[in-house]
C-alpha cells in the first residue's frame, strides 16, 4: 500500500505515523496512507514566504503565465495516467475524471494566456490617476501588488485535480506561493500532480507546497500577509475565520461552502420545447455527473404545477439511461459517492427528504453490494417557499427535489431565495420580461446565473460547468466568497494601495498614467 508524500521546503517528506488510509470508492479497498504527523509546517511557511515569494514576485505576469502554461501542459500529457487514479481513488468514470483533470489543465492554461495578455510588468493598475490638488502635478493612482506570504489553499474532496490548478493557477499568476491541503480521502491525484510538475522541473523553489493529510497546527503559524483560500462545509469554513491566529491577523478568508443551486423553469416554456430540453439536459447531467457531487449541481428545480407531470417523465427518461454500476465499465453513467463517510451522510439527507417530500424516482436498493454507490434520486415537495428541509439542507450527492410554484416570477425569486445564497442559478425561459424579472431577482442571492432560452439551447456548458473567465462563488449560505473571474481572481491575492505623489515620478514607476485630466 503507497504512503502520500507531502511536498515541503522543495522537499518530499512523510509522517511519523500511519495516518488516514485512504480507500477504492468502487470496492472499498484500502490503496494508500496520508500522515502530517511531526511535519515542521512552521518552517514551510517560512520558506515558502521567502523562497518562493522572492522567485515569483522576480518574474513578471507575462512569465507567470508562461510557467502556468508549462504546468498545464504537464498534466495533458499525463492525462491517462491521472484519470486513470481519479477513478481508482474517487471512483469516477472516464468521463467525470476527464471532467476533473480537463479541468485543471484548461484553468490553468486559460491564466497562463491571461499573463501573456498582462504583460511584462509586475504590478497592476486599478483605475485612472487622480488629481489630488488643484495643479496637474500631485496625483493619485490605486494599484494592486502581490502580497507578501502564502495562499493557504484548503480543497474540497469532489475536485482533487481541478481544485489545486483552479486556486493556484489565480494565486500563482498574482505572484504568491501556495500551499494547497487536498482534502485527504481523494488525496492521489493532487499528490501525482505536483510530483509530475516538480519532476519536469516547471514550478520555481518554493512556489509550490503541498500537505497531505490532517492540517495539524497550519493555521498556528499563518501571518499578516497570509490569505486562505477553503472550500468545504459551511461549519469548517467558519471554524478557519474564527481561529484565533486567523482574527489577530485579520487573515483574509475565501470561503466556498454549503449550496442549495436551483434551476427554475418559466410558465412559457413547453414540454419537448428547445428550452424544456436544455433544461431537461442540465438538470440530468448535474444529477448523473461526478454522482451529484458538484458544489455546483442542482438541488431544488421550481416548476410550474402544469409542467410538473412533463418534467418528471423527462427526467426520469433521462436518468433511467445513466447506468450506475463500476466507473470502469464502459456503460457506467453513474459511479460511486467518493468515501464511505459520504455515502452516510447522503443516505441520511435522504431518509429526512423521504419524511418530507414524495420519490418520485430512483430506487434506493438498486445499487452494486460493494463499494459507496447511491442511485440518483428525485423528490417532489409541494410546500414552495415553506417546504421544510430542502431550503436549508444540502445533499451532497445525485439528488433533487422538484418545487412546485405559481409562475409568477416574483414567487420563482421568493422560492429560490430561501436557500440563503447559492453559487449559480440557472433559468429557463423565452419570456424576456419574464426572464428578466426572474435573472434580476435571482442575481443577489448568487455568485452566477445562468439563462437559458431555445436560441443558445445547444451553446452551454451547463450551469454546473465553472469556467475560469467568470466568478466561482456566491453569497450567504455559499460562503460569501469569489474566485477565478478573469484577472478579478487575482485581487484577493494582491494588495490594493493607493499611491500618491508628483505625476512624473509615479509614471517612471508605475508606467503610463491613464485618463488623468490635466
Amino acid at each position: 500500500m503507497r504512503t502520500l508524500k507531502s511536498y515541503l521546503q522543495d522537499h518530499w517528506v512523510e509522517g511519523k505515523t500511519p495516518g488516514a488510509t485512504l480507500h477504492d470508492a468502487a470496492t472499498g479497498q484500502a490503496i494508500a496512507t496520508a500522515s502530517t504527523d511531526g511535519l515542521d509546517l512552521r518552517a514551510a511557511l517560512a520558506h515558502a514566504r521567502e523562497v518562493g515569494g522572492r522567485s515569483l514576485r522576480a518574474m513578471t505576469y507575462a512569465q507567470r503565465g508562461a510557467m502556468l502554461k508549462e504546468m498545464s501542459r504537464v498534466v495533458h500529457e499525463n492525462r491517462d495516467e491521472l484519470i486513470e487514479l481519479a477513478r481508482q481513488n474517487s471512483g469516477n468514470t472516464r468521463s467525470d475524471a476527464k471532467f476533473d483533470v480537463d479541468g485543471c489543465s484548461g484553468t490553468l492554461a486559460w491564466y497562463g494566456g491571461l499573463g501573456a495578455r498582462l504583460g511584462d510588468k509586475t504590478i497592476l493598475l486599478d483605475g485612472n490617476a487622480e488629481k489630488t490638488g488643484r495643479g496637474p502635478r500631485f496625483v493619485g493612482q490605486h494599484v494592486f501588488s502581490p502580497r507578501r506570504g502564502v495562499a493557504i489553499h484548503i480543497n474540497a474532496f469532489n475536485f482533487p485535480a481541478w481544485g489545486l490548478g483552479e486556486k493556484g493557477a489565480t494565486a500563482l499568476l498574482a505572484g504568491m506561493p501556495i500551499l494547497c491541503k487536498p482534502a485527504t480521502a481523494t488525496a492521489v491525484v493532487t499528490v501525482r500532480i505536483v510530483e509530475l510538475w516538480v519532476a519536469a522541473g516547471v514550478i520555481p523553489a518554493g512556489a509550490v507546497s503541498l500537505l497531505t493529510g490532517s492540517a495539524g497546527n497550519l493555521l498556528d503559524h499563518v501571518g499578516p500577509q497570509d490569505v486562505i483560500a477553503f472550500t468545504g462545509s459551511g461549519h469548517t469554513g467558519q471554524v478557519i475565520r474564527s481561529h484565533p491566529r486567523v482574527v489577530e491577523f485579520n487573515v483574509p478568508v475565501n470561503v466556498e461552502a454549503d449550496s442549495l443551486n436551483a434551476s427554475v423553469v418559466g410558465p412559457d416554456v413547453e414540454a419537448g420545447s428547445e428550452t424544456f430540453q436544455m433544461f431537461v439536459g442540465d438538470v440530468a447531467l448535474d444529477l448523473t455527473q461526478k454522482a451529484g457531487q458538484k458544489c455546483t449541481a442542482v438541488r431544488r428545480i421550481l416548476v410550474p404545477e402544469a409542467l410538473a407531470e412533463a418534467v418528471r417523465e423527462a427526467l426520469s427518461e433521462r436518468l433511467a439511461a445513466a447506468p450506475i454500476g463500476d466507473p470502469d465499465a464502459r456503460e457506467t453513467r453513474v459511479g460511486p459517492l467518493a468515501t464511505a463517510s459520504q455515502k452516510r451522510d447522503v443516505e441520511l439527507g435522504i431518509a429526512k427528504l423521504a419524511g418530507t417530500a414524495l420519490r418520485i424516482y430512483g430506487d434506493p436498493a438498486a445499487v452494486p453490494a460493494q463499494g459507496y454507490y447511491v442511485a440518483p434520486q428525485l423528490f417532489l415537495d409541494t410546500g414552495g417557499a415553506h417546504a421544510p428541509f430542502v431550503h436549508d439542507h444540502e445533499i451532497f450527492g445525485p439528488v433533487a427535489t422538484v418545487l412546485l410554484y405559481s409562475g409568477s416570477a416574483e414567487d420563482a425569486v421568493a422560492i429560490v431565495a430561501r436557500g440563503g445564497g447559492g453559487l449559480v442559478c440557472s433559468v429557463y425561459s423565452d419570456d424576456k420580461a419574464w426572464g428578466g424579472d426572474v435573472v434580476l431577482g435571482v442575481a443577489p442571492w448568487h455568485g452566477r446565473v445562468v439563462w437559458g432560452s431555445k436560441k443558445i439551447h445547444d451553446q452551454s456548458f451547463g450551469p454546473g460547468t465553472v469556467l475560469p473567465g467568470f466568478v466561482h462563488g456566491g453569497p450567504g449560505k455559499a460562503g460569501g466568497g469569489e474566485e477565478l473571474g478573469g484577472e478579478r481572481g487575482l485581487r484577493f491575492y494582491s494588495q490594493r494601495t493607493a499611491i500618491q505623489g508628483d505625476r512624473a515620478l509615479l509614471e517612471k514607476v508605475l508606467g503610463q498614467l491613464s485618463g488623468l485630466e490635466t
